[in-house]
């Protein structure tokens, strides 16, 4: 068998009709830049996300810079986030001219420590960018509490998050901001790249409206300098035909994890703890091995597909040497990358498919721990 870390082809092939129309449709009316595609998207991720505002942009990266922007955070500020993500959420900050502060990640969910917040907080923090990693969210009420009494804004990374809950309230709209990516393999992923600002703060939605589109009210008049960070109408169409889906999807993945967390109980790796005040959507199902290495290979000869999300804490990247961090400032996201593994998952995923993958880790786990005994 061969079971890949993610299939796009069997998804948009059970949707193929809906995006083909989609598509058909703007390529009609020749609007391929704003126009109501993309006014329809914006109005229909916003009433999903339970938000005032929702802006389609270019991309997950894109939708941080401007959120920043539209939050005034800037040049001499600092951002406090986590080293135990994706580059993109601290290039947003260089980008702005501001400087990541980071803190280090909870052991059992691999997110902020909000309980290392307070600590990093400095005369020029600004802003706070809780990440909810792998589509779990973040502890919102600790964050905002924290910034709340610091006077601080609060942007969050949902790029792996649509749909996740905290507190039965969609993740986004706690702080000032919230942004999201729709790259590809993303739980609602575009066919090419996008991304998302969603806002309750009319005034942060309208910066971001102009940012995006070089800073314009009409079409030749200009009240800022922006950016030129639209959304293809291409990409809003397909995005509002997935949209559909979403809620199913994300359910497809939850009964995955079940089957994941169920099987793999006994099998001497570590799991990500849930608590009962978030409803995850499992962007990705991560696990925690000591033989990281000798466990994907297996796999790989069984044909299943890993991942490691993500083997270089942003710290020790070479891009961020300037921030004067070293190895063992940050030693549980240390640990977790040096550990971590992605198994496949993603909606079309059979629950046989699933079952096969967990027991042939409960097979090379036992084994190991019965070979060093």
């Amino acid at each position: 068998m061969h079971i890949p870390l993610v299939d796009l082809k069997s998804q948009y092939e059970m949707i193929k009709d809906d995006i083909d129309e989609a598509i058909q449709r703007v390529v009609d009316r020749t609007i391929f830049i704003g126009g109501e595609e993309v006014a329809a998207f914006d109005r229909e991720f916003a009433e999903y996300c339970e938000t005032e505002a929702a802006i389609g942009v270019s991309s997950g990266t894109e939708a941080l810079r401007l959120a920043l922007i539209a939050c005034d955070v800037g040049p001499g500020d600092e951002v406090i986030t986590a080293p135990s993500t994706f580059i993109a959420t601290v290039e947003a900050i260089a980008q702005v001219g501001a400087t990541p502060v980071f803190v280090d990640v909870e052991e059992e969910t691999n997110n902020i420590d909000p309980d290392l917040i307070e600590a990093a907080i400095t005369s020029r923090t600004r802003a706070v960018i809780p990440i909810h990693l792998y589509g779990y969210p973040a502890d919102m009420d600790r964050i905002c509490d924290v910034a709340k009494r610091h006077s601080l804004k609060v942007i969050e990374d949902a790029a792996q998050a649509h749909g996740a809950r905290y507190k039965g309230r969609r993740v986004g709209g706690f702080g000032d901001a919230g942004c999201f990516s729709f790259y590809p393999g993303k739980n609602l992923g575009a066919y090419g790249d996008a991304g998302a600002v969603v806002t309750n703060d009319q005034q942060v939605a309208q910066r971001v409206r102009l940012l995006r589109d070089h800073g314009r009210r009409d079409k030749y008049e200009h009240l800022i300098l922006g950016y030129n960070g639209r959304i293809d109408a291409i990409q809003a169409a397909i995005l509002r035909v997935k949209l559909r889906q979403l809620d199913r999807w994300n359910d497809a993945r939850r009964s995955i994890n079940c089957i994941y967390r169920e099987l793999l109980q006994d099998s001497h790796v570590r799991l990500q703890e849930e608590g009962p005040t978030v409803e995850p959507v499992y962007h990705l199902f991560v696990i925690r091995s000591n033989d990281r290495d000798q466990l994907r290979e297996s796999l790989h000869d069984a044909g299943i597909s890993t991942g490691i999300h993500y083997p270089i804490p942003l710290h020790l990247q070479p891009a961020l040497w300037h921030l004067g961090y070293k190895r063992g400032d940050f030693p549980v996201s240390e640990e977790i990358a040096d550990k971590v593994v992605s198994l496949p998952m993603f909606p079309e995923l059979s629950q046989d498919a699933a079952q096969n993958i967990a027991a042939e880790i409960v097979e090379v786990r036992n084994a190991w721990v019965t070979k060093s005994r």
